[in-house]
């Protein structure tokens, strides 16, 4: 029996309470996966993107802060004589994170270079751990200590000295490790830091709520591991923490009332997702985690709760979370902006693992279809095809200046992240229960030897999805005699993107689903999402599944006003986005049309290009590519949300024309003008101090009814104060203070129809009064009334 065995053997002793039915993926290193969808990703994973993290995080002094903290510790050096490498107290977590991302890939392909390296690592990090468990290379190394801290061991653990957090991912990280290669000095050093984080806080000692989620799934994976049930009460404790630091509920700032955190309330009296996406979905994680463990139904009654609001008025269609920019955080319910949309990339790292979790209570695939969503839409954008370029956040649109991704951050979450779901995904596939059941959760070429009830059984998957719907099972050895073998039926299959009101599809017909075994269609029953086939399975048994995958129009509920007036499209479990490249270098004229099918198409012409050969989709002149697939081809324009051609037919206000703040062309364009200025090229804005200005001139129609539009961000304030001027006359005073904090708003200024009547063009400026600033100015367009 190999190690990895004895590892998984490990996960079946502790016991699922929450029900009978206890539901277990099936682990990675017995799924082998044999598509090209997925394949690339993973060989790029392995040969490109983690030899790049790892020579990041050296660079970046993060692995030299372990051989630093190791020299102090062991007298070698005198504590004042280094200085801590990087930036932040969370530094360590990013090393923890790639080498647990190198586990994952030594599992499935071993290679001995990579393992020596891997050891060299984890030598100078167990030597940074101090004698009782603790372990903090800037704690240690303290030259200089940061602030975060407090100047005290766990003090500030609930804001942002992320003790906790390093944990966590120090246990994720050895666990994963001592399942590749059977070596457990890392995982020896991880129990010794979780035994000191149970000693410290329990309800004799420390009682806080992690600042960062995620040392809640940790101890239940440590748990799982050493069935020491010591770490799954800490896990429980550390839950039942929030709500008991005192926050000024009165407050709209989310770092006052404690929202921030998610310990704004006790964990059983939540029901909204708030706050840090990331540290949210980490924190649901856990109390998932700790359902399934406990069957605790106030727990239970919460995190439905919150997943309810995330599905119904949170998610992007894209699977992306977390609306706002300032502090990274879920927005209000239906505030679902797009060219300001956050969505970071870790948070839809988090939403798999999530989804993942909440599946494992119930068998339900509503669970998976959104794992799904996050999946193949905001994580793979996420990361290039070539391995080295990221995204933080994932926009849903882009003005002219693009969004490309980032060679790496100060921050490096995200690829960090990414390097370790990636090399994960096999084990998403399948997973089984203990009454007999295999579920197949994701369509993915494969070939699988899944153990259930002690027997074996050997599945091997063919299929060209995500681009096409046929899938066919085969049944190449099989010990269990009869199972049921669970399909998911996709809710994009089934008529619904989503599980939910939050969007919908304008074409509600649904295109039946067909299933045979072996040539001949048979019947079967449909359970929480899933076909369910039993029978006394034989070797050969071939099961062929067929999902119509036809291209759907999108229109989202009403109460998105951002997306008011506007349709998205995707096909089968793949959003799609118009780019600039596919548009005559501009998307000013794509629109959708609810009465028009779109047509799939291969992109051609693109021979160097990722992008050769992948379905299309087209209406009349408009062409959309798969929004994982945008920003190879230069700096432009793109969005998922394009126009309604029927909306564009209504009565209202319709754009003439648009200044890109600080972007160069459309600035010049525009004659930029102004005094005292400064800008913001990364976000897209500008403003003039000391009684400053800002002026272009714009579009305008010479003789209907026009007014221009500006944009301002919400948490501007102080002394914003300014006239809007239009060809020399003051025609509005806007004072910017804090009006909508976290957001950005519009205001709407009508021009009086003296000041633009037979005139093609009008000069527009904002004018800081004495003393004041003016803006800033994050966009600005003149509109024109159409009328019936």
């Amino acid at each position: 029996m190999n190690r990895p065995t004895l590892f998984f053997l490990s996960l079946l002793f502790p016991v699922c309470l929450y029900s009978q039915t206890d539901i277990k993926p099936v682990p990675f290193t017995d799924v082998h996966i044999a598509d090209g969808f997925w394949r690339q990703r993973l060989d790029t994973m392995q040969r490109h993107t983690i030899p790049y993290a790892f020579r990041k995080v050296e660079e970046a002094g993060q692995i030299r802060n372990f051989e630093y903290a190791g020299m102090i510790l062991s007298g070698k050096a005198r504590k004042g004589e280094l200085r801590f490498q990087s930036g932040q107290p969370y530094d360590d977590a990013e090393v923890y994170k790639v080498l647990e991302g190198a586990s994952y890939v030594l599992t499935v392909s071993p290679d001995a270079e990579l393992e020596r390296y891997c050891d060299s690592v984890i030598d100078k990090i167990c030597a940074a751990q101090e004698p009782d468990g603790y372990l903090q290379t800037n704690w240690t190394i303290a030259n200089p200590l940061h602030e975060w801290y407090g100047g005290e061991k766990w003090l500030n653990d609930w804001n942002l000295s992320h003790e906790t957090f390093n944990v966590g991912e120090l246990v994720e990280c050895a666990i994963a490790y001592y399942q590749a290669t059977g070596k457990d000095k890392l995982l020896k050093c991880a129990i010794r830091a979780a035994d000191n984080l149970c000693d410290t806080f329990n309800d004799k000692g420390i009682r806080m709520a992690p600042g960062h989620a995620v040392v809640e799934m940790a101890l239940v994976r440590l748990y799982e591991l050493t069935s020491n049930r010591r770490y799954l009460e800490e896990c429980k404790f550390f839950l039942d923490c929030r709500g008991l630091r005192k926050f000024d509920p009165s407050s709209d700032d989310y770092r006052v009332n404690g929202k921030y955190w998610q310990d704004h309330l006790p964990a059983t009296e939540q029901r909204e997702a708030v706050g840090h996406a990331v540290r949210a979905l980490y924190f649901y994680s856990g109390m998932a985690d700790w359902v399934r463990y406990s069957g605790d139904e106030a727990y239970r009654k919460a995190i439905d709760g919150i997943w309810e609001n995330i599905v119904s008025k949170k998610l992007y269609i894209t699977g992306g979370l977390g609306a706002r920019d300032q502090n990274e955080a879920f927005g209000s319910d239906y505030e679902l902006p797009n060219a300001t949309a956050y969505c970071e990339t870790c948070a839809s790292v988090a939403n798999c693992m999530f989804q993942l979790r909440m599946f494992r209570l119930t068998g339900d695939a509503r669970y998976i279809d959104i794992l799904e969503r996050s999946l193949y839409n905001t994580v793979l954008d996420g990361y290039s095809f070539s391995g080295d370029r990221f995204y933080y956040p994932n926009r849903l649109q882009t003005s002219s200046r693009g969004q490309e991704r980032s060679q790496w951050f100060g921050t490096s979450c995200c690829p960090t992240n990414l390097c370790r779901l990636i090399p994960s995904v096999p084990g998403y596939v399948y997973a089984t229960s203990n009454v007999g059941d295999i579920y197949v959760n994701l369509y993915i070429g494969s070939t699988a030897e899944v153990a259930l009830g002690g027997k074996s059984v050997r599945l091997e998957q063919r299929t060209l999805y995500p681009w096409e719907g046929y899938v066919t099972i085969t049944v190449r050895g099989n010990d269990a005699g009869q199972f049921n073998l669970r399909l998911r039926l996709p809710g994009w299959a089934q008529g619904r993107p989503v599980d939910s009101d939050l969007y919908t599809y304008v074409d509600t017909t649904v295109p039946p689903v067909t299933i045979t075994v072996n040539g001949k269609a048979v019947a079967y029953t449909t359970e929480r999402g899933y076909a369910v086939l039993t029978r006394q399975w034989q070797d050969g048994d071939v099961v062929a599944l067929s999902l119509p995958m036809k291209p759907r129009l999108v229109k989202a509920h009403s109460a998105v006003a951002d997306d008011n007036g506007l349709l998205a499209a995707e096909r089968g479990p793949i959003v799609y986005c118009a780019e600039f490249a596919d548009n005559g270098g501009s998307i000013s004229a794509a629109t959708l049309s609810e009465k028009t099918h779109l047509k799939v198409e291969r992109l051609q012409d693109q021979s160097n290009s990722p992008l050769n050969g992948i379905p299309t989709l087209r209406h009349r002149k408009t062409t959309l590519i798969p929004y994982f697939a945008r920003a190879y081809r230069g700096k432009g324009e793109m969005s998922v949300w394009l126009p309604d051609e029927k909306q564009l037919k209504k009565p209202g206000w319709h754009t003439i024309d648009k200044v890109t703040i600080c972007d160069e062309t459309s600035e010049e364009s525009h004659k930029l003008e102004g005094e005292n200025m400064r800008t913001g090229p990364d976000l897209g804005w500008r403003d003039a101090t000391d009684g400053g200005w800002i002026g272009y001139a714009l579009k305008c129609h010479p003789r209907k009814p026009n007014r221009i539009v500006a944009k301002y961000w919400g948490s501007d304030g102080g002394d914003r104060r300014f006239n809007i001027i239009c060809e020399g006359e003051t025609i509005a005073t806007e004072h910017v203070d804090n009006c909508h904090p976290g957001q950005y708003y519009e205001v709407a200024y009508t021009l009086p129809p003296r000041l633009t009547k037979g005139k093609h063009t009008v000069s527009i400026r904002l004018q800081a009064l004495p003393g004041n600033t003016c803006g800033g100015l994050f966009g600005l367009r003149t509109e024109k009334e159409k009328k019936h």
